[in-house]
């Protein structure tokens, strides 16, 4: 398990009314993977502004391992007293009840909503020395060098049963592809060895491979929802690649903010205040665009539950499709 924690300070403290807070303890985020990935920069980015809004010290505290589950057990099983919250994916929201039987907790029980705070999709990167000697100048001439070369193009993933694990399962599928999928215990190590040559290529989100894209270590070949982006457009979408049976593949994360289950309401909306009035700030959301996350946050709580019951037909069809499976 990795653990690591920073504190973060506001440069001034406001009145509190929550007694817990008001007692000095700090806010804990859990970002249930390692330090360096996209989730990490996600929270860190997060934690400098909310001591302003909460009036409270605001500390990272990253439990990395098992696709993110092990961040998400400890958050189900942390203080429900509105000193901590987690960055909990969709994939651990609405695939995971399907991909296992043995979950140690219930998403549904045990882990409260407080806001959605970002959406985004995956990007396919590949190693840029690789492709120029395997000739992987587009996506269709990885597809297609991977089915004559089975599970010769191996691709990272920051673990089992992460968006990403789905996302390159059901390309496979879909697409007759022969693609290795290699779990790591988080983004920022497979990022490690995809610059290494040690993989050939990630399907991720956007923020911590974009730097690598730019400074032209990583190739960018397609993006996993149906529709291009707008800070990519030249990079093709999967309605791109109809002809390749990926006619129907539209693959968007999404990241929220929980809570353990069982945090009072006074905490839950309190908590829920302070993420939106972060989720407004110019800078937030101009910090967070370039590295390819939007900026979204809920109405209310409420709104969160509604997402999380319409996405997860959709994510239920794409485990039962990639035949992805928490060990």
């Amino acid at each position: 398990m990795t653990q690591r924690r920073s504190l973060i300070l506001g440069a001034a403290a406001l009145p509190l009314s929550t007694p817990a807070l008001a007692q000095g303890r700090p806010l804990r985020i859990i970002v249930p993977f390692p330090p360096g990935g996209a989730v990490d920069i996600l929270g860190r980015v997060l934690a400098e502004r909310l001591p302003a809004a909460l009036g409270t010290p605001v500390v990272v505290e990253n439990r990395g391992g098992a696709g993110g589950l092990i961040g998400a057990d400890a958050l189900a099983k942390g203080d429900r007293d509105g000193t901590m919250i987690g960055l909990i994916s969709v994939t651990t929201l609405c695939a995971f009840p399907f991909m296992t039987s043995r979950l140690p907790f219930n998403p549904r029980t045990d882990l409260a909503p407080v806001t959605q705070i970002t959406d985004g999709a995956l990007l396919c990167v590949v190693n840029a020395e690789r492709a120029r000697q395997q000739g992987w100048t587009d996506f269709r001439r990885l597809i297609a060098w991977s089915r004559a070369n089975p599970e010769q193009v191996k691709m990272g993933s920051s673990g089992t049963g992460t968006t990403s694990h789905i996302n390159i399962e059901a390309i496979n599928a879909e697409a007759n592809a022969k693609i290795l999928h290699v779990p790591y215990r988080g983004g920022g190590p497979a990022i490690t060895d995809l610059l290494a040559g040690t993989i050939d290529m990630m399907f991720d989100v956007m923020p911590a491979l974009m730097p690598h894209v730019t400074a032209g270590r990583f190739l960018p070949l397609a993006v996993s929802s149906a529709a291009r982006l707008s800070i990519l457009p030249e990079v093709p979408g999967m309605a791109d690649f109809a002809d390749l049976g990926l006619g129907r593949h539209d693959v968007v994360t999404w990241n929220a903010v929980m809570a353990p289950g069982g945090t009072p309401p006074e905490h839950i909306q309190r908590l829920h205040a302070a993420i939106r009035s972060v989720g407004a700030q110019a800078d937030f959301v101009e910090r967070l665009k370039p590295l390819g996350y939007g900026t979204v946050t809920s109405e209310a709580p409420a709104a969160l539950t509604a997402l999380i019951e319409r996405d997860t037909p959709n994510w239920q069809r794409l485990v039962q499709l990639s035949g992805a499976r928490l060990e």
